[in-house]
């Protein structure tokens, strides 16, 4: 076994082609989602079956603190770490309520902050580990009618450049994956003539898969050691 990875948001979509990917390389995994719980189980059974690792389910809110600590207080032994978990908003700045403002920030960005706090000291103890938060292009440019969304994952950015400054000198490495067009469900309130637009505007000419984004969070966990801090870009040279 390579040892044990925790992977929030794995019920479908990047976490879930992730929690696969990282199976398939013997990973011991802890995955979770908040509302879909049946079809979480049924994947990890699926995921144990298939390779031979044990993948424990959790539904668990990532963005309220006391939830992910009654998480961690069942993982005993952590080696990677791969915050998932998000949503997206669409919408003009000015009709984004105070409400929709907090449940964005606390679901992409605290819930980075909430699992990194209690998986760092899993990691000292073993003096190393690996860190990959999920982030966006539009953390880096900024997205109109995404104002919010933008601000949470350059806020994933940002903690991820900090924190990989002081888990350095301890082993640990921390980077982000900046995704561009995906193919998932967070992208379907696009209309089918707005997909083909922005495809237009992508180099590749098309969206990126859940696979790729796996097959690329694997690339920096196997990276070598001196490699953190960084915003990885995965965007087939849109942005």
């Amino acid at each position: 076994m390579s040892g044990y990875a925790l992977v929030t948001g794995a019920s479908r979509g990047i976490g879930k082609a992730i929690a696969e990917a990282l199976a398939g390389e013997g990973y011991n995994l802890y995955l979770t989602c908040l509302n879909s719980e049946d079809t979480l189980r049924e994947y990890s059974l699926y995921l144990s079956e298939k390779y031979g690792v044990i993948a424990s389910p959790s539904i668990c809110d990532m963005g309220d603190y006391k939830a992910v600590e009654k998480l961690f207080s069942g993982i005993n032994s952590l080696d990677i770490l791969v915050n998932n978990a998000g949503v997206s908003h669409f919408g003009l700045m000015s009709d984004t309520t105070p409400e929709e403002w907090d449940m964005i920030i606390r679901t992409n960005l605290s819930s980075v902050f909430y699992a990194s706090r209690l998986a760092v000291p899993l990691m000292l103890r073993k003096g190393k580990g690996s860190i990959v938060n999920i982030s966006s292009v539009w953390g880096e440019h900024g997205s109109s009618m995404e104002t919010a969304y933008s601000a949470s994952k350059g806020g994933v950015n940002a903690f991820t450049k900090a924190l990989a400054r002081e888990l350095a000198p301890s082993g640990i490495r921390v980077n982000a994956l900046s995704l561009g067009m995906m193919d998932t469900d967070m992208n379907r309130h696009f209309s089918k003539e707005e997909i083909e637009d922005i495809t237009e505007q992508i180099p590749s000419g098309r969206m990126g898969t859940p696979k790729e984004a796996a097959e690329a969070v694997i690339s920096i966990i196997k990276a070598p050691s001196y490699l953190t801090g960084q915003i990885i870009t995965l965007d087939g040279g849109w942005c």
